[in-house]
């Protein structure tokens, strides 16, 4: 009993010589100090470390996998960088202050959701959103790395973005849906969510400097380009499965249109 009453008082000295005048680390009543020289539990793992009410305590908190960035190491943090080049989440997420805003905004995100919430629409993305199977290890890099891009811009205030999906079932007739729609799915800026299939890649943003450069040899995409492929693929690609597109001229700027993207500049 008295081992127990000394301890406590040690661990309460702990935490508040370990506070540097902050609030009390109360965290350290269950979970042992580690990296002190950071001076605080919520700079790592936000959380609450002055409630003694767990819910409270534990509300918003990060697990130690998802802390890792903010330890500083250059190589995880460039290898995050990569992955998010990787999985092309530019092309519809602004993250670090850039990319298209297609869809939210990474930087909001990482503010207003756990770092488990993040990690989980990875896991099980949304409508229109690739379906990427990811491994754990590689959700984690990227939850890690979104957070890391998000560091300093909790004050930046954009617009929301909306995203209207079809629910009436009736079958779209714009030139994307009718023409790409049953391969492809887009999230486009003049009409939002379109298409249904999942056979072709998803071409969100495809004409924007994100999207992954797969045209020919690692080429970016353009209208030029674009309208090369549409009418023999296999001129572009000898080993491309996707059969010409005949459109008429007409047709041909009502998709880029449909397709382009225009940056909104974020206040």
């Amino acid at each position: 009993m008295v081992a127990r009453f000394l301890i406590s008082i040690l661990l309460a000295s702990v935490a508040s010589a370990w506070g540097g005048g902050q609030s009390r680390q109360l965290c350290l009543r269950c979970h042992p100090v580690h990296y002190a020289e950071r001076g605080g539990c919520s700079g790592c793992h936000r959380g609450n470390p002055a409630s003694e009410r767990k819910n409270i305590a534990h509300a918003g908190m990060r697990g130690g996998k998802y802390a890792r960035f903010t330890l500083g190491d250059v190589r995880e943090i460039k290898a995050g960088e990569r992955l998010i080049d990787r999985f092309a989440c530019r092309r519809c997420h602004v993250s670090g202050g850039r990319g298209n805003r297609l869809a939210v905004s990474l930087d909001d995100a990482a503010v207003r959701k756990t770092a488990g919430e993040l990690a989980l629409s990875i896991r099980r993305p949304v409508g229109n959103m690739p379906t990427f199977g990811l491994d754990e290890e590689t959700v984690t890099g990227l939850v890690n790395a979104v957070l890391a891009q998000s560091q300093g811009r909790e004050a930046v205030v954009a617009a929301p973005v909306r995203v209207h999906f079809t629910t009436s079932g009736k079958k779209n007739s714009d030139i994307f849906s009718v023409k790409c729609g049953g391969c492809h799915r887009i999230l486009s800026q003049r009409l939002g969510a379109a298409g249904t299939g999942d056979v072709g890649p998803n071409l969100s943003g495809l004409l924007s400097e994100w999207y992954p450069r797969t045209y020919k040899s690692s080429e970016a995409w353009t209208s030029q380009n674009l309208r090369s492929w549409l009418k023999n693929p296999r001129e572009s690609r000898p080993l491309a499965r996707m059969l010409p597109v005949p459109l008429t001229e007409g047709e041909l700027k009502e998709l880029e249109s449909i397709m382009a993207v225009y940056p909104e500049p974020i206040k």
